[in-house]
């Protein structure tokens, strides 16, 4: 019975020399300080929102550009320009449509007359400029009024890119027209040449690039072929 007394005023002792040494450190306040914020929830944090422009805002400020982007030269707006030369062509022509009830249809015969008499000046204006004969359809004089050119001779000396061509016919009236480059054709301007002489299915022209951007223009009307059988 003693040496159980004695063990439980050893622990006894023990446990509050354990307590003392707790105060000294207030350990006990470290503890409970951690309880404490374990128990809060964490404040979320809140996204910033980024203020929109107002329309028309900044509109005077000049744009950012890096030094070598800024000293570069303006890229030519070729779109604008033949937009332009396009519209000039339509007001300087007309917008009025041709009769298309008076279309004229040319016989085999008058193909053939005009086609060979084409090839015979082709012959005799020789090969000094690059040369083509080209027979007319309906969709080249009424219409649409869409010139195509040959392909080959269009790779070989016509630009590469969109440009004014003129055509200069055998008074030496002068025509501007759209050269398309990817599309390999007359587009603008052509209209006005075609219905300025007149012309019409079976009719051959031939072509003559004199410069690098005109062309001589002979016509062989498809009509003659009755003249000579006379």
């Amino acid at each position: 019975m003693a040496e159980a007394a004695s063990y439980e005023e050893q622990r006894r002792r023990q446990v509050e020399a354990n307590k003392r040494k707790l105060e000294e450190l207030r350990l006990h306040h470290l503890s409970a300080a951690v309880r404490e914020s374990a128990a809060k929830p964490s404040p979320v944090k809140q996204r910033k929102r980024k203020a929109r422009a107002l329309p028309g805002a900044g509109e005077d400020a000049p744009l950012r550009r890096s030094g070598r982007v800024a000293n570069l030269p303006e890229k030519p707006k070729y779109r604008d320009e033949f937009q332009d030369f396009e519209k000039r062509i339509r007001r300087s022509y007309g917008g009025k449509r041709r009769d298309l009830s008076n279309r004229v249809y040319a016989t085999d015969e008058q193909r053939d007359y005009a086609i060979n008499a084409a090839q015979e000046l082709e012959e005799e204006l020789g090969s000094d400029y690059p040369i083509f004969v080209k027979p007319m359809l309906q969709s080249h004089v009424t219409g649409g009024f869409w010139l195509s050119l040959p392909t080959h001779f269009s790779r070989k000396y016509l630009p590469k890119r969109d440009e004014t061509i003129r055509l200069v016919d055998e008074e030496d009236d002068e025509f501007d027209t759209l050269y398309l480059a990817n599309k390999r054709g007359l587009s603008g301007g052509w209209r006005g040449f075609s219905i300025a002489h007149k012309l019409v299915d079976g009719d051959c022209l031939v072509f003559q690039l004199i410069q690098r951007t005109k062309f001589k223009v002979y016509i062989i009307r498809a009509s003659s072929y009755y003249e000579t059988d006379d």
